[in-house]
């Protein structure tokens, strides 16, 4: 069976960016809070190594491991809006460019 490895496959460069961006800002949060690496760790039940790939932006990380994260330094709530679709002005577009021009009243 092959191994995978994180060259496996190639995240597009912005995505690179983002989730580099994620993981600092992470990273400022916990500084921000004055928690040590190994204090959030240990709330979040994963090893300081993981956490330190995390604040990195490895894309190997699951988001599993970001939700508990980010819920250890009580910023879950945001996670939840993240596709929300009242936020998705693309598809909101879409949706009110095939709306119906008339509505009619069904016969019986």
């Amino acid at each position: 069976m092959e191994q995978r490895n994180a060259n496996h496959y190639r995240l597009p460069i912005p995505v690179q960016h983002l989730l580099r961006k994620l993981g600092q800002d992470i990273r400022n949060a916990r500084r921000r809070r004055r928690i040590p690496t190994s204090v959030l760790a240990e709330r979040a039940s994963i090893s300081r190594t993981t956490l330190l790939k995390l604040e990195k932006g490895n894309p190997g990380v699951s988001l599993g491991i970001f939700a508990t994260v980010l819920f250890s330094l009580g910023m879950s709530d945001r996670l939840a809006d993240l596709a929300d679709a009242r936020h998705d002005q693309t598809g909101i577009a879409i949706e009110d460019e095939s709306l119906p021009e008339r509505i009619r009243k069904r016969r019986k």
